[in-house]
């Protein structure tokens, strides 16, 4: 059944980096969207649009709420047919590691009982790649790949895979709810841990981020910004209730991703390669410090860690399905190299 434009689609988590792209797409195609948020969006620096595109567009709504605040949650699902749920907490450390099981886990089981209860029509949530695990070495893989190793490197995907398990028996006991995994997003936004690609993209250009964790030999998957949040949107389009769809674009080593970015600037980048010891032994002495000081820490055993082993994958389901076109990486760095460039002309003005 087509979906009904007339009606509102919620957006949670929409000030972060996909749901930004997603709200200005929605709102290009003539939707209306409700957006909730425990604060009203800013722009994201370097925003190059008009701002009457986002956050007042006359089609647009924000609703101060939470997910963890069933209450505001209910009053903001009120009255919308549609439910994007991009809320969740995605950072590489916390202080208290609790916060990942609150918010991607109680939060998640609060989205899907409100929209139960409201009896929304369709609800696409978003979880992650790396809820499927590694793949194993030379496989590219799918939806349908089982978990090779029972260890989850990081509290955000033990916590989204514990979510993921629960989501799905959402579905099975009738809720209209498809689930999308996107891979590693990066591109035009916000430079925060949501876009830690774009921050890895300027600073190896810069000369201050070579490293080639395990030589460059480990590969992900790599999807735009844009390519990524559109999906979302053709998930709740499209998508079968109970299904999971990767979201994605190409796969690429690290050295190649490198490669990639100096074929873009016309030319080569020094680079650093490392192997796996020295990361892991700088990422558990900035873990302690972390505790002992209260400082955030760059990188920590985890995240070095599922960087030294292969997410390799197939979003063919998604085209095939859903419709879903995503550009090639090397147009995709072309673009976040010509937005990176234009921030430092504006960063130098200013």
């Amino acid at each position: 059944m087509p979906l009904d434009k007339s009606a509102t689609i919620l957006i949670t988590g929409v000030s972060g980096f996909i749901g930004t792209s997603l709200t200005r797409q929605l709102l290009a195609h003539g939707w209306h969207v409700r957006g909730l948020s425990r604060s009203k969006p800013k722009l994201p620096p370097g925003y190059e649009g008009d701002v009457s595109e986002l956050w007042e567009h006359p089609n647009y709504e924000h609703f101060l709420g939470d997910v963890n605040d069933v209450e505001s949650l209910t009053q903001g699902m009120k009255g919308c047919k549609y439910v994007i749920s991009l809320a969740g907490y995605a950072r590489n450390y916390a202080r208290d590691p609790s916060i990942f099981y609150k918010v991607n886990v109680d939060g998640m089981r609060n989205v899907l009982t409100v929209a139960k209860k409201l009896e929304v029509e369709k609800i696409v949530w978003t979880s992650t790649i790396v809820t499927f695990g590694p793949t194993p070495k030379g496989e590219t893989c799918d939806e349908t790949l089982a978990r090779i190793t029972k260890v989850r490197y990081t509290e955000y995907e033990d916590s989204k895979y514990i979510a993921e398990e629960e989501a799905l028996e959402f579905a099975k006991k009738g809720l209209p709810l498809v689930i999308v995994n996107p891979t590693r997003v990066y591109g035009p936004g916000q430079l925060s841990e949501g876009n830690a690609m774009a921050g890895l993209i300027r600073d190896y250009r810069r000369g201050t981020g070579p490293f080639l964790l395990n030589y460059g030999r480990n590969y992900g998957n790599y999807g735009y910004v844009d390519d990524v949040a559109w999906g979302h949107y053709l998930a709740l389009e499209k998508g079968r209730v109970g299904e999971r769809y990767i979201l994605g674009g190409d796969n690429a080593s690290l050295l190649e991703l490198y490669q990639a970015i100096d074929k873009v600037d016309g030319k080569t980048h020094w680079k650093l390669p490392l192997y796996k010891f020295i990361p892991l032994l700088t990422a558990h002495f900035l873990k302690l410090w972390a505790k002992a000081t209260g400082m955030y820490p760059r990188i920590t055993p985890g995240w070095v860690n599922t960087f030294l082993v292969d997410w390799k994958y197939s979003c063919e389901k998604a085209k095939l399905e859903l419709g879903y076109a995503p550009i090639s990486l090397e147009e995709g760095l072309k673009r976040t190299c010509e937005w990176l460039d234009r921030q430092k002309r504006s960063e130098r003005k200013g």
